[in-house]
């Protein structure tokens, strides 16, 4: 990796990129992790439930150069307290991603047909909501740039709202999945209906971690 010092110089939010970028490495694994589990490929599902742990681990060494090289005497455009918590922030997206992962190792979970519908719709409305963020995170250069004013913060506004909307969709769609859940209640075992809920909840925590991170960077442009 380069020296902190290098990456500051180029930009002061290289290294929140960089670490972003570990990030959606890791949440992007989710899809294959869910097409495994309703194929029933359980060998595969700890196979790829390994390489989202291993990615986490790398977005963790990104995060913690980060933290442990902060540069001292450097001029930057936000405080350093903003910048550790966005960075706080992306690290929590891929900590919330290795926890869905790992809840499919516990138990051989089965993709029911009277949900998986609800179910994958509630996943993907999840991750367009990180891409959404995702996308906000590859534009702080151009606010850089722009001095956190003009179009280019407008357009980052805008971006911000559409994050809301996403995790607001995601919100009823939640609402509909568990309806579905609890109706099938009584077809699960405790155990199994338990593991479901917790994955339902670490999957909906997804879009819940963007909108935060999203208006986290919003508020930069609020005291400039």
């Amino acid at each position: 990796m380069q020296t902190l010092a290098r990456l500051f110089g180029r930009s002061p939010f290289a290294p929140l990129q960089t670490h972003m970028e570990k990030v959606a490495f890791c949440v992007k694994e989710i899809i294959p992790l869910f097409e495994a589990l309703e194929k029933k490929d359980y060998p595969l599902v700890e196979k790829i439930a390994k390489r989202i742990s291993e990615l986490e681990h790398e977005a963790d060494l990104t995060k913690n150069e980060i933290r442990n090289n902060l540069p001292t005497g450097l001029f930057l455009p936000i405080s350093k307290g903003s910048l550790l918590e966005i960075l706080s922030l992306q690290d929590n997206l891929a900590d919330r991603t290795e926890d869905a992962a790992l809840l499919l190792t516990f138990r051989d979970l089965e993709m029911r047909a009277e949900f998986a519908e609800e179910f994958r719709l509630f996943l993907h409305k999840n991750l367009e909501t990180f891409d959404a963020v995702f996308a906000i995170t590859k534009e702080m250069d151009e606010l850089l740039e722009s001095s956190f004013g003009g179009k280019e913060a407008e357009k980052v506004r805008k971006m911000v709202e559409k994050v809301a909307k996403l995790e607001h969709a995601c919100d009823v769609v939640q609402r509909d999945l568990l309806r579905k859940m609890f109706c099938e209640e009584d077809a699960l075992s405790p155990p199994l209906f338990f593991l479901w809920m917790k994955v339902i909840q670490e999957l909906g925590s997804l879009s819940d971690e963007s909108e935060k991170l999203a208006n986290r960077i919003r508020m930069i442009l609020e005291v400039k």
